[in-house]
């Protein structure tokens, strides 16, 4: 793998010019960022940063390596060339490519401006630590030290348990507020004497407030909140790594290393959640800055080729860059033109919906507020519509075997809203919560696989119950649904089983 001993060099005065034009342009937009410091990088040096998620330093191990390699010999063979890399700090750290040349550096720099927009902007990203790049330094030395001290192999091989059940933490926990305690009874200040009966001033009243049937309700509802006290956890907890911090069976320096691949987990994880609207918020205000504002006529060729190269998508793959843009066009034409609302739905004569524009001009504001509180899944499951399907040919895709191509599966709109929001949905992994930490009390763990009509792979199923087993010493249990039938995977004694309930 290629050093990640990167040296800060300075943007030629040419680069610094653009730099500087670029910004007032994105300024003038209304685009608010963080400071944006650059870096000019080789290819190797772009690649390694890449399989590092973007940062100059990470803990050793190697998956990053395996990442390098493969980008590596990707450019080495011309598939695939990264023009520029950003990482959501403050200030922000933007890579540029020595290699570029002008108009791609201007179309990267107005690129990149957005991408740092979105991250200080967007809601999804409001929580995630903006000192990462300190953060990420601390874990690899850590790290390190921790190798040093009890051997490489040991420590990587436990990194490789931990990364093999990253996901299965709660993206939205960022978010949650703690729950309030309700009162028993909200209307009355009259209180509880003994289990399930009401203390009353006026016992001629007993009767009335106290009927039989309450007392034997108010008796279940104190008998289930007393066996979930119990329980552990109380409700199913989607956090499973978070469980195993509080409670697994772990020497210090696991402890702390399992915690580092949690934190940045949750730092990566609104990335996850935003891909579509993220690329397409950057591509759409490069595309706006360079057409508008800083493209040369001696540059629109070289930029329209490029441009149009990232936008191609062909049938059966979302591209993320012309799905966002043409989704925020696309929005910002509607509001512009008063095309939402009941009165447009109901409006049945096409010709009548097809010149509609009522020219309210709400485009730009709509698209600002958008950007700032929607995650892919609201983005999608809110603006996209069916004439947009339509336009883009966003239909559902699959393979024919006879005719060695992809065709056209299903044309209807709701099914293919369906499948790209179930696409989307939990980062595009299954859900999987902890219900119980002492199943048939014997220590042992309980998942449930929230079953939404896709079963679960079983052989990922099984490496990640062996690596969950690794982790708590202990066997594990996951049920799950086949055919519409329970069913319980069982991790024991490196021995893998299942069967129906």
């Amino acid at each position: 793998m290629a050093s990640t001993d990167f040296v800060s060099s300075d943007l030629t005065p040419e680069l610094v010019a653009v730099r500087n034009e670029i910004r007032s342009y994105a300024e003038g937009f209304g685009l608010d960022f963080f400071d944006v410091i650059f870096e000019m990088v080789d290819h190797e040096q772009i690649n390694s940063l890449a399989s590092l998620g973007g940062f100059p330093v990470r803990y050793p191990h190697w998956r990053f390596g395996m990442d390098y390699d493969q980008l590596s010999k990707g450019y080495t063979w011309g598939l695939q060339k990264i023009y520029e890399m950003v990482i959501n700090t403050n200030p922000s750290y933007a890579y540029l490519m020595k290699s570029n040349n002008l108009v791609d550096q201007k179309m990267v720099i107005a690129h990149v401006y957005g991408h740092v927009d979105f991250f200080k902007n967007n809601y999804w990203f409001s929580k995630t630590n903006r000192k990462m790049l300190d953060s990420m330094a601390n874990h690899a030395v850590k790290i390190r030290n921790y190798m040093d001290r009890y051997g490489q192999d040991k420590v990587e091989n436990f990194i490789d348990h931990c990364l093999a059940i990253e996901t299965l933490i709660d993206p939205h926990l960022p978010f949650s507020t703690p729950k309030k305690r309700e009162p028993l009874y909200p209307n009355t200040e009259a209180k509880v004497e003994e289990p399930g009966r009401i203390k009353s001033d006026r016992s001629y009243m007993d009767q009335y407030i106290n009927p039989p049937e309450f007392i034997l309700e108010q008796k279940k509802r104190m008998e289930q909140d007393a066996r979930k006290s119990k329980k552990n956890p109380p409700e199913p907890q989607k956090d499973i790594l978070a469980f195993l911090l509080d409670h697994a069976p772990l020497e210090e320096w696991e402890h702390d290393v399992l915690s580092i691949v949690r934190d940045e987990a949750y730092y990566f994880a609104p990335q996850a959640q935003t891909k579509i609207m993220n690329e397409g918020w950057a591509s759409y205000w490069h595309s706006k800055i360079m057409t508008q504002k800083a493209l040369k006529d001696s540059e629109v060729i070289d930029f329209a080729d490029h441009h149009a190269g990232t936008m191609a998508m062909s049938p059966g793959r979302i591209n993320p860059y012309k799905v966002g843009i043409e989704l925020f066009r696309d929005i910002e034409e509607r509001w512009d033109r008063g095309k939402f609302g009941k009165e447009y739905q109901d409006c049945d004569h096409m010709v009548t919906k097809a010149k509609w524009d009522q020219k309210l001009g709400l485009g730009r504001q709509k698209i600002f507020e958008v950007r700032r509180v929607c995650n892919d899944i609201t983005f999608i499951d809110e603006y996209l519509t069916e004439e947009f399907v339509e336009r883009f040919q966003l239909y559902t895709y699959a393979f024919n075997r006879r005719t060695n191509q992809y065709e056209i599966a299903d044309r209807d709109f709701k099914k293919v809203k369906e499948k790209l929001l179930f696409q989307l949905t939990n980062l595009g992994q299954p859900f999987i919560y902890l219900t119980d930490g002492n199943f048939q009390n014997k220590g042992e763990l309980l998942l449930w696989h929230k079953h939404q009509g896709l079963d679960l792979d079983v052989r990922w199923s099984r490496e990640t119950m062996r690596s969950l087993t690794e982790i708590w010493k202990r066997p594990i249990n996951v049920e799950s649904e086949v055919d519409g039938q329970k069913k319980l995977f069982s991790y024991q004694n490196n021995e893998f089983s299942e069967k129906f309930l």
